[in-house]
């Protein structure tokens, strides 16, 4: 949409191809239904959560970033608020309003529309331009923009189709999986976690291999900041599958990648606020004080400043083989060592994601170095233009996928 949008508002012959009965069916499911349009942020901020492919960005963010992205809705009559952690919502919390935003000011553009039209392929013509065949009819045109998307939410009509099209014209498509989704653990204990939420956690994606045993907390934590995979500090909750909340899903790509998901860890810092050294020195000094409360008692004590709730702690303790009704002065110093390990370094098996129908996003897809960062036009093939997911880009959660795919998109009908 803001890709036509901007194409037909500077005058250019606009033709939107729309799959769905609807425009914008995704936008109506992001965010719990809300819509997190982007983030509080400037525009290196919105670089930083995409990692190395970050840097893609640059050129289209100056076109039109997060600033321009309120601006444009407000112009609307959708006015946006910002939540603590930076996240900026309608301030109706109705996606809705997000999408009928758009619908309208592209209704207002002059860009013919048509509905519920699956296209089956696209190639070029002998003469320049493109063909575009749909199941039930064709179309042609000098210059095509191709913003499929990815697989994710395939029931939104992300089916992958483009990566197919744009294969076929010689484009690299980086291998695909799921990002931004839950994860699923075997651990038996998990469960009777479920619905526990921490709004302060780290987690770090590790080979299992390379994870000292329990009784080393220090050569725990050494190895998580120097082999970690992926990292991310954010919220967590637990489920009764596994893992799900913007920390697990922002390294759960690292998952989907591996072809043995089980031979990795998630391991998550159950209290990143303290450091090591801190957390050695408040459990001894909680037991100095509390020598004859039961252990899980004690714990509560130790913790008492933290959103770490007794289920928490009783798991703990079960986890590190230590009988919750022995007292605190009764406490060896190898099961200390266990207990402030899985308090830094809980290390949780991950054996698969829930795949594209619980991801918010796709990782992989069209190589960026294929693609002309400051157009959006293809390297390869002369009048295509890609925007979106359907590109090799994706960030945290937060609204940075949704301000990558209106700024690429913008650029794309700015420039064609």
């Amino acid at each position: 949409m803001l890709a036509a949008i901007r194409s037909a508002e500077l005058g250019k012959s606009t033709l939107l191809i729309e799959r769905n009965r609807k425009l914008g069916v995704k936008i109506l499911i992001s965010g719990g239904t809300r819509c997190n349009v982007t983030h509080r942020t400037d525009r290196n901020g919105i670089v930083h959560a995409f990692g190395k492919a970050g840097k893609f960005l640059h050129s289209t963010l100056t076109r039109f970033g997060p600033n321009e992205i309120v601006e444009m809705l407000a112009r609307e009559g959708v006015g946006v608020k910002q939540e603590p952690n930076g996240k900026l919502f309608p301030d109706s919390d109705r996606a809705l309003d997000v999408q009928q935003a758009l619908i309208r000011r592209l209704e207002r553009s002059g860009c013919r529309i048509v509905n519920q039209c699956r296209v089956t392929d696209v190639a070029p013509q002998p003469g320049g331009g493109f063909l575009v065949s749909a199941t039930d009819r064709s179309f042609s045109g000098g210059k095509l923009i191709l913003t499929t998307g990815g697989l994710s939410y395939p029931g939104c009509g992300t089916t992958g189709d483009g990566y197919h099209w744009v294969a076929a014209l010689g484009h690299t498509i980086v291998p695909t999986h799921p990002a931004l989704v839950p994860l699923r653990s075997p651990a038996a204990w998990l469960p009777d976690l479920s619905g526990i939420a921490l709004q302060d956690a780290q987690v770090y994606v590790v080979p299992a291999s390379q994870l000292p045993g329990e009784t080393d907390p220090t050569a725990r934590m050494a190895t998580l900041r120097k082999k970690s995979l992926m990292q991310r500090r954010a919220p967590l909750l637990f489920t009764h599958l596994g893992l799900s909340g913007p920390a697990p899903m922002d390294v759960s790509k690292a998952f989907s990648a591996a072809p043995q998901p089980l031979e990795l860890r998630c391991v998550i810092d159950l209290l990143p606020a303290w450091e090591l050294d801190e957390l050695q020195q408040r459990l001894e000094a909680t037991i100095d004080q509390h020598r004859k409360k039961q252990v899980a008692r004690m714990c509560q004590q130790l913790l008492l400043e933290t959103e770490i709730p007794l289920r928490l702690i009783e798991c703990l303790l079960d986890l590190a083989g230590i009988e919750p009704q022995k007292t605190a002065a009764e406490f060896s110093k190898t099961e200390k060592l266990k207990l402030i390990s899985l308090l830094k370094s809980l290390a949780v098996p991950i054996e698969d994601t829930l795949g594209y129908n619980k991801a918010e996003v796709t990782t992989g897809g069209i190589a960026l170095n294929e693609v002309d960062s400051k157009t959006m036009a293809s390297k390869l093939v002369p009048d295509l233009y890609l925007a979106g997911e359907i590109l090799d880009l994706d960030g945290w959660i937060g609204g940075y996928n949704f301000t990558a795919a209106f700024a690429t998109g913008w650029t794309a009908g700015e420039t064609l």
